[in-house]
């Protein structure tokens, strides 16, 4: 039986099979990044057919993305002004150039309700202006200030030295590897099952 032929009573029966308490001190005593292991051999305890490696693996990039992003937001962005969202659309239009909002997401990885709302925030700030596409009257794009771009520029060098910091436990090989292999898992999200945001 595979893992989607599971009843759901048995998954149900599965996550409360540790006795009231029985892991709680372990898990108190644990890292949001130390969680990784605990939880992926927990699971494989409880429910062995499941693919233990995957889910560590998904896990542990979740989890390490989640904290160099906090890390990164909190030691340098924040401090800017602006939240790392804000940098992704900043960052976004400093390499693309002007862009109608809708790519802007596409671009970034965000709804475009957020990216809207983010837009408000960054023009009235003065980082971001709107105008009327040169080639389409209809369309509006938005682009980088100079105001943007100055402010931005400083800061995304503080962002990549923070970035090295992160790097620096791998030498330059193990770099190389672990962007080709991580490069091999990204092109399988341009795969037609795979959900995208619209």
């Amino acid at each position: 039986m595979t893992t989607l032929d599971t009843p759901v009573d048995a998954v149900a029966d599965a996550f409360s099979g540790a006795g009231p308490g029985a892991a709680v001190e372990a898990v108190d005593e644990l890292t949001f990044l130390g969680f990784v292991e605990h939880a992926a051999n927990e699971a494989h305890h409880r429910l062995p057919d499941l693919d233990h490696t995957s889910m560590q693996l998904v896990l542990t990039l979740s989890r390490i993305a989640s904290a160099v992003t906090y890390d990164i937001e909190s030691s340098v962005h924040r401090p800017a002004g602006w939240s790392w969202a804000g940098f992704r659309i900043m960052f976004a239009l400093w390499v693309a150039g002007p862009r109608e909002a809708k790519t802007v997401a596409s671009l970034t990885g965000m709804s475009r309700a957020a990216v809207s709302n983010l837009l408000r925030t960054l023009i009235r700030d003065g980082y971001v202006a709107r105008r009327t596409h040169p080639d389409d009257a209809r369309a509006i794009e938005v682009r980088l200030t100079p105001s943007g771009a100055a402010q931005l520029v400083p800061v995304f060098a503080q962002h990549n030295a923070r970035e090295a910091a992160w790097a620096a436990v791998l030498d330059d090989e193990e770099k190389s590897q672990l962007l080709n292999l991580l490069n091999k898992l990204s092109a399988r999200g341009r795969e037609p099952w795979v959900r995208q945001r619209d």
